[in-house]
Order: structure tokens, then C-alpha cells, then sequence
């Protein structure tokens, strides 16, 4: 309970703001693409991640800030994030950011990636989760209705099956960058950093 409770307090401070969504995202909102950085930017880093993965989160923890700081605020290259689920809590988190109101998309892959050795270790880790899609606006029947949503369901891992077919994806984190697979694993922001300046030249 104690383990519950700071990741709801850890919620509750980046959702300070977050009131109630009027309703939840239709299954074509909860699976339209979601982009962080200038959608027009010449640059698209797609990431396959899992959000019960410790090596995607910590790739969103230590890598993410910095990149975004370099190449994603400065309309220098956008990033893609794609669901690719190992497990069903995995899927069942997917589907909470998913549900969640769209703006607040990346909001909750924070919350979550930060607080994921609490909530996915909860004795009781769907209803963690339920309560952080309170926090965030998304209230608990709304949560449970996606998770039912077999369009929703099928829609995520389709883009799992579609990750495997085509880039041959079998591990996260993934990054397939301007549409050939580059980086596997949540390397140093080095290897992003040179990486993305050999393709500006």
C-alpha cells in the first residue's frame, strides 16, 4: 500500500491540472499515431517499447530528456511511439495511456515509466493502474471499458505483429529511425546523437 501510494502522490504532481475528461477516446483516437516534436520534422526515430520494460524506461528516464532537449523540441527529428508489449500488464498499460486524454498522452508514458517498478509490483497492479488513470483524468469504468474494447485490444497488437513483420522487432526498446532499423536497446545518447547528425548531413 505504502508502494502505491507514492506512485499516486508522484501521479497526482504531474497530473496537477489534469480535471475530468467528458469521455473516453473512440477506438480510432485511442490507436491514431501519437508523435512527440514537430510532426512535419525531417527526422522520424519510431520506438517499439513495452511499458513493463526496464530498459524502455530506462531509455525515457536518462536518454529521452536529453534528445528531446537537442532534436525533438528544435524541430530537428520527431519520435514515433509505438506499443509493443511483452505481457499483458504491458498491454494493460498501453491501453491506460491509450484511453487517457490525448493531450496528456506522453504525461502518462511518464508517470508510468518512472513509477513502474511500484505500480507493475502492486499485489493488485490493473487496479494501480486504474488509479492513476484517475488521477490523469481518465476515470476507472472508462479504463475498464477500453480495456475491453477488443478493437482497441487487436489494434495494439497488431502494431506488435506488424513491428516483427516488417523490422523483424523482438526486443524493446527498438528504434527504427527514417524507416530502417538502427538501434536496438536503450543505448547511450551518444549513439542517438551521432547517429542523427550523420542523417542531417
Amino acid at each position: 500500500m505504502t508502494r502505491l501510494l507514492a506512485t499516486l502522490a508522484a501521479a497526482a504532481f504531474l497530473f496537477v491540472s489534469a480535471g475530468v475528461w467528458s469521455a473516453p477516446p473512440s477506438a480510432e483516437q485511442a490507436l491514431k499515431e501519437r508523435v512527440l516534436g514537430d510532426p512535419d520534422a525531417p527526422i522520424e526515430i519510431v520506438e517499439y517499447s513495452s511499458l513493463t520494460c526496464s530498459h524502455c524506461r530506462h531509455f525515457h528516464i536518462e536518454i529521452l530528456p536529453e534528445l528531446k532537449k537537442n532534436y525533438l523540441d528544435t524541430g530537428r527529428a520527431k519520435l514515433v511511439y509505438r506499443d509493443f508489449p511483452f505481457d499483458q500488464l504491458g498491454l494493460m498499460a498501453a491501453i491506460l495511456a491509450r484511453c487517457a486524454p490525448p493531450p496528456r498522452y506522453f504525461q502518462f508514458l511518464d508517470v508510468l515509466f518512472q513509477n513502474q517498478e511500484k505500480w507493475s509490483r502492486d499485489a493488485d497492479p490493473v487496479k494501480a493502474l486504474a488509479r492513476i488513470g484517475t488521477l490523469g483524468g481518465l476515470s476507472e469504468s472508462d479504463f475498464r471499458a477500453c480495456a475491453e474494447n477488443r478493437t482497441i485490444v487487436d489494434g495494439v497488437l497488431q502494431t506488435r505483429l506488424e513491428a516483427g513483420n516488417r523490422y523483424q522487432v523482438n526486443s524493446t526498446p527498438t528504434f527504427i529511425i527514417n524507416g530502417e532499423k538502427r538501434i536496438v536497446g536503450s543505448q547511450p545518447y551518444k549513439v542517438f546523437d551521432d547517429l542523427l547528425r550523420k542523417l542531417e548531413k
